[in-house]
């Protein structure tokens, strides 16, 4: 319906999470009329992102290039017994905001389908179990229990029942965040009280 480019820029929008063919084509059509400098800046603001920002090779956190760990992983005063799974850094940051958790994190980087067992590959299950293993050369002590904090979702669920199997065979103490959060809900989307019962009701 539109030319090549249009297109194009419409199909590289709707990989966007959450992004519908609908609002990538309004993206696409703002990106047509809007002025050059600002076109400009999005671009340059895209190649700085991949040349500054790298991950916390502790727990996958963003951090800029020239940092080694991010504020959560090198803060001493934190309990690092204690590690919480994730899906994405925003559910870490939703977390954070509750002020009722002081342990540490690993993202995983995504979640798994119930009938794809090739989205294994798209998470960091063999990173986190590396993280445990070898929790010495990390500079970590040993991980005294392991709260799994997924988002009440179809794949949210498929993808703790996984880690629940992985976390067992290395004999770690395994949680999972209280029903405080209603089926089908995101923790980047849950306030921060039902965050909060949600930790401290953990079982």
């Amino acid at each position: 319906m539109y030319p090549p480019p249009i297109e194009k820029l419409i199909n590289l929008f709707s990989r966007f999470p959450t992004i519908g063919p609908r609002t990538a084509t309004r993206f696409a059509f703002y990106c047509l009329t809007a002025p050059d400098e600002e076109i400009k800046s999005l671009i340059e603001g895209l190649e700085e992102l991949k040349k500054s920002v790298k991950n916390c090779h502790i727990c996958f956190r963003s951090v800029l290039k020239e940092e080694e760990l991010c504020s959560v992983c090198k803060d001493k005063k934190r309990n690092q017994e204690l590690l919480c799974i994730v899906e994405k850094e925003t559910d870490l940051l939703s977390i954070e905001k509750t002020n009722e958790y002081n342990g540490i994190y690993f993202i995983l980087g995504g979640t798994v389908s119930p009938l794809k067992k090739e989205d294994l590959k798209k998470i960091r299950a063999e990173e986190l179990q590396e993280r445990i293993k070898n929790h010495k050369s990390f500079g970590l002590p040993k991980t005294k229990e392991a709260i799994i904090a997924t988002n009440q979702t179809t794949e949210g669920e498929a993808t703790a029942i996984y880690l629940a199997r992985v976390l067992n065979s290395l004999e770690i103490k395994t949680t999972r965040l209280g029903r405080g959060l209603s089926t089908g809900t995101e923790l980047e989307y849950a306030d921060e009280e039902t965050l909060s019962s949600a930790l401290k009701g953990r079982s």
